[in-house]
């Protein structure tokens, strides 16, 4: 096996785990928990690219859908996926792909990398806020907005500003050292 695919791998399989980790850290806020997900993949995006970062995006769902608690509040299965919460988890794909199309597109720049951030999350919002309207028996998309994305802003608002950071500074001494393709 070559080592790029041994590296490749590899990384991609650290995201799925950094997701897994951080992402049960939540604090139940309606039906829409504030997680460190979108955290860990906003830094994933900004480091590793958007193969590596969807992929390990991909797989950490997969294992929540297994059966292992890596969702927020511990928690897995399908009903997660297929709950009120479920268009949020393709939103974080949305994430993945805005943050590293601009890191990958104009280099790694953090006024691009902030604004990678800011798109995906503008699409996680929408992609969660649809199902959410969808699925949680809100009258109305305002309604399922007031609940799926008002109470998070800040938050999202600080980590961005706290991956885009530090995502720019590994990125660039990963590269440094040869250890990214």
């Amino acid at each position: 096996m070559k080592q790029t695919s041994v590296r490749f791998m590899t990384q991609t399989a650290l995201c799925a785990a950094l997701v897994a980790i951080f992402a049960p850290i939540s604090v139940p806020v309606g039906p829409v928990p504030i997680s460190l997900a979108t955290l860990m993949v906003y830094l994933c995006a900004s480091v590793l690219g958007w193969k590596k970062a969807c992929l390990g995006v991909l797989l950490y769902i997969l294992l929540g859908v297994a059966g292992l608690p890596v969702f927020a509040g511990y928690t897995a299965g399908l009903d997660k996926l297929l709950g009120p919460t479920g268009g949020y988890f393709l939103g974080y794909l949305f994430i993945a792909l805005a943050t590293s199309f601009f890191v990958e597109r104009f280099g790694n720049r953090l006024v691009w990398n902030i604004a990678g951030m800011v798109i995906g999350t503008a699409a996680c919002y929408l992609a969660g806020t649809l199902w959410l309207a969808h699925v949680g028996g809100y009258t109305s998309f305002v309604a399922a907005l007031a609940a799926g994305v008002l109470p998070f802003l800040l938050g999202d608002v600080i980590k961005i500003a706290a991956a885009a950071s530090v995502g720019y500074v590994l990125r660039r001494r990963l590269l440094g050292a040869g250890m990214l393709s």
